[in-house]
């Protein structure tokens, strides 16, 4: 059963529609009380009022500084007599985020950065030489905290255990392109650019078990792969793939099976030019990142356009190149402080910005008390 909150989102007006084409492909944001404007912080929320506010932008981090306050720096300096070294995001894509830590993919740094949201600090992801990560795209992190880099230079998968020391390696440069990973109990997903397909690997073993699309798909022009650049599991197992070459999102099964794709090259509501990262919510909503729309649209699981939330010029809340959206659950009790008075958030949604002064975007998804 649905809960309360898809079935507000699936009742979406054309006066929300039409603001958002107003904008281009931009949703709105509530414009702040004249309280607000003189006694506290500008709340952003989407869709625009009158609707109903569904997510709200609650903060960012471009640096570790925004990860602790002030008086943190202050205090650091009055010991040790120097200013703390403040380590910057340089130009993240994918990441991971749960359990009180954001993973970010940081290709300017040539790392995979940890944002510690309890002890407010950030480090960098360093395994033994032969882990070394060069240039992380994506990665995953299992229910065991082993991790799993998409590595760009070197074309493979580095899988690490909880303790960041390196265990294995997937695929070999120059005969795989690596792009993403999704992970379940006992299987690996990772798509391949090059060969136009997702390779599903024994997770104990790491032998492939089988491609998506499934062999009898692969010249189906409706089920094929073009250019699967980014990979999301929903709570039902569903593969979820952006394909950027076909401008649309593909749907299989857990084995391989076509289930179906939404999704048209195009300038219009539910279209897409440069699709990239994708999530799925517990309640089925598809999240989509379009890099040049510089927003995230959200779907329901039969690719109905429910809203959208972002774009370029929506005042701290702007996307700049966005490349990533994630889902957190673990860690809305960190957040729920940057919410409106009278807003509760039920997850998180993590948006990675690749430019711009938002690296790491947190918006609250939620409703009303």
């Amino acid at each position: 059963m649905k809960s309360t909150y898809y079935q507000v989102l699936t009742r979406v007006t054309g006066s929300v529609l039409a603001v958002v084409i107003a904008v281009g492909m931009i949703a709105g944001c509530a414009s702040p009380t004249k309280s607000q404007k003189a006694k506290g912080p500008k709340y952003i929320f989407f869709p625009p009022a009158p609707d109903e506010p569904r997510v709200q932008f609650l903060t960012s981090f471009a640096t570790e500084r925004d990860l602790h306050n002030q008086s943190h720096d202050s205090f650091m300096t009055f010991l040790t007599g120097q200013q703390p070294v403040i380590l910057p995001i340089g130009k993240p894509y994918g990441g991971y985020a749960g359990g009180g830590k954001i993973y970010v993919c940081d290709s300017d740094a040539g790392a995979v950065l940890k944002l510690d949201l309890v002890a407010r600090k950030m480090g960098v992801v360093k395994p033994d030489a032969p882990g070394a990560i060069q240039s992380p795209l994506n990665m995953a992190v299992d229910a065991n905290g082993w991790i799993y880099v998409v590595d760009m230079a070197r074309q493979q998968l580095v899988i690490l255990d909880t303790n960041e020391n390196f265990m294995a390696m997937v695929g070999q440069k120059g005969k795989t392109k690596p792009m993403d990973v999704a992970l379940t109990r006992d299987r690996i997903y990772l798509s391949d650019v090059d060969a136009h397909c997702v390779h599903v690997l024994d997770k104990a073993t790491r032998t492939n078990l089988f491609d998506i699309p499934r062999p009898e798909d692969v010249t189906n022009i409706q089920r094929r792969l073009f250019q699967p650049i980014n990979l999301a599991l929903d709570a039902q197992g569903h593969v979820i793939v952006s394909d950027l070459g076909a401008s649309r999102v593909q749907i299989y099964d857990a084995d391989g099976k076509y289930i179906r794709s939404f999704g048209e090259h195009g300038n219009n509501l539910g279209d897409f030019t440069r699709n990239k990262g994708v999530a799925a919510d517990r309640d089925g909503i598809i999240y989509v990142v379009d890099a040049a729309f510089q927003n995230v649209q959200m779907f329901d699981e039969n690719g109905r356009l429910l809203m959208a939330f972002g774009g370029p010029q929506v005042d701290q809340a702007s996307m700049q190149l966005p490349a990533k959206v994630l889902m957190d659950y673990d860690d809305v009790p960190l957040f729920q402080k940057y919410a409106a008075p009278g807003f509760q958030v039920e997850h998180l949604i993590i948006v990675m910005n690749q430019f711009g002064p938002n690296k790491v975007a947190v918006y609250g998804f939620g409703h009303k008390k």
